[in-house]
């Protein structure tokens, strides 16, 4: 079978910002403590985080890393997290109903993130606290000196402030499971409020309201238009969440996920635009879509959740998913889709980064590795610079049983004018057919094929485990040639592709 792709510098879709490479860290399970940070390894550092991980996150290509979460932001209490560590409180944490510990806090992750080369966005507690808690960290982040919190930081050992930029306005808040759970009307008042004073304290940072947790709540839509109703003229962005995963042997459906993250953007990027127009405003709201993977959230519950009055654990188990190639192919899918929307997408946060629905696992006292969905990411954030193209792409349809027809090929293609260099992302979704790409690079002018890398495998659920931790890995330049301005590039059933051209 056989697709067609035209690429032409001159349709773009916007400018790529460099924070839609941005990944997500969340005091959850093994994600902080025996992930990132585990004093007793032999790889550890003299601040106990381990090194073979933070050369991982740096070969990942990771850009801002939203933290402390999540569902934990919502019970988190920062002062907690700060000065001398035998002084921090143990606290019960609910969301994921785990002990936490405080060792560490937003000091040790600011060292962390200077030590793998990502900034830091920060998540304030609009469940359980309010305006004034969020304030509170706002100075003791921001602000220089001469104040109480801020001369506070400076006893604890930071002396120039931390300069966070962008913060997220609670989390998930439209969520019943969420501490602090509120309604549209009641968040999208208190997001406003803070709002408003945070920016009295610092008018540079940037601020994300929640959006809907998934496009499948009940609530979504009328979430974004209410909340941004509230809020337009207060933040910069609205936030996405959406993870995926395979159903009752549903592979195709599963394959085909991205038509869902597709849609999901364009339904609140209409919703937002219809609020700017409502209220009359000059700005234009973009998209943090800050939480996104592959999740077996059915798994979570019928095998990881924990219950029970006395049962705490500190760093449970918990989310550990071993990806397979075909979590590996939705995943760099999911780039795609957020690249193809580039112009409105400008932050997102892989969610997430370590053990946790994590691209990186570790053992204990053992190696770290990469798990397939790894690949598309280091590939894509390393690759793709520049400007999103419009590709223009006629491909082969099959039915799916979730999104009806859709597209068995799926890509988009970068380009950097000033490198000179351009890139092209696909996804075969098609289970048994290989594909035949061509695509008209000609308008590229005179380009040469520098690498291509197929993540693909005989075995759709083959995965790297600890046991055999290489089992799965792209395969290099096997896929694609370059002649007369055109680019042939022969995707097997299942499958992910990157091609970088250059002058």
């Amino acid at each position: 079978m056989s697709a067609h792709l035209t690429i032409d510098p001159h349709f773009t879709v916007g400018a790529i910002d460099r924070r839609v490479f941005g990944g997500f860290v969340e005091h959850l399970g093994r994600h902080v403590y025996d992930g990132i940070y585990e004093p007793g390894h032999e790889a550890a550092d003299a601040e106990g985080f381990r090194q073979d991980v933070i050369e991982l996150v740096k070969e990942l290509g990771v850009s801002t890393i939203r933290y402390p979460g999540g569902n934990f932001v919502s019970g988190f209490r920062w002062e907690d997290s700060v000065g001398p560590k035998e002084e921090r409180p143990r606290r019960l944490d609910l969301a994921w109903h785990s002990t936490e510990t405080n060792e560490i806090g937003l000091h040790e992750f600011s060292s962390w993130l200077e030590k793998v080369g990502s900034d830091l966005m920060l998540a304030v507690n609009l469940g359980t606290r309010g305006t004034l808690e969020a304030l509170d960290l706002l100075e003791y982040a921001n602000i220089a000196g001469g104040t109480a919190l801020s001369q506070r930081r400076i006893d604890n050992g930071k002396t120039d402030a931390f300069g966070v930029k962008m913060w997220c306005l609670g989390n998930e808040m439209d969520g019943p499971w969420q501490l602090g759970h509120r309604s549209a009307d009641d968040y999208g008042k208190i997001a406003s409020q803070t709002a408003k004073a945070m920016r009295q304290l610092d008018p540079s940072i940037q601020l994300v309201a929640c959006g809907s947790s998934s496009a499948h709540m009940p609530t979504f839509g009328e979430w974004e238009r209410v909340v941004l109703t509230h809020t337009y003229d207060d933040v910069d962005y609205i936030s996405c969440h959406a993870y995926y995963e395979e159903k009752n042997g549903d592979l195709d459906s599963f394959l085909a996920s991205a038509v869902d993250m597709d849609r999901f953007i364009e339904s609140v990027v209409a919703t937002a635009d219809h609020v700017k127009a409502v209220v009359g405003s000059e700005k234009t709201i973009d998209i943090s879509f800050d939480e996104w993977n592959v999740w077996y959230i059915d798994r979570y519950h019928g095998v990881d959740k924990i219950e029970g009055i006395d049962n705490w654990p500190v760093a449970p188990r918990l989310l550990e998913d071993l990806y397979s190639v075909a979590d590996a192919v939705v995943f760099g899918n999911l780039m795609i889709s957020l690249l193809k929307h580039a112009d409105r997408v400008t932050s997102a946060s892989l969610a997430q980064l370590v053990n946790v629905i994590a691209p990186i696992m570790t053992e204990p006292g053992g190696p770290a590795w990469r798990q397939t969905t790894f690949f598309p990411f280091s590939i894509t954030s390393r690759l793709a610079k520049g400007v999103a193209l419009e590709v223009k792409l006629e491909s082969p349809t099959h039915e799916t049983e979730v999104y009806g027809v859709v597209p068995q090929v799926d890509a988009v293609a970068t380009h950097d004018v000033e490198a000179g260099e351009s890139a092209v992302f696909l996804v075969n979704r098609s289970r048994t057919e290989a594909m035949t790409v061509t695509i008209d690079v000609s308008a590229l002018g005179a380009v040469q094929l520098r690498s291509a890398d197929t993540l693909a495998d005989d075995d759709v659920y083959a995965k790297n485990t600890l046991e055999a931790p290489e089992r799965v890995a792209p395969a290099a330049n096997t896929t694609a040639s370059l002649a007369g301005g055109t680019l042939t590039i022969e995707l097997p059933p299942v499958s992910w592709t990157a091609v970088a051209l250059g002058a």
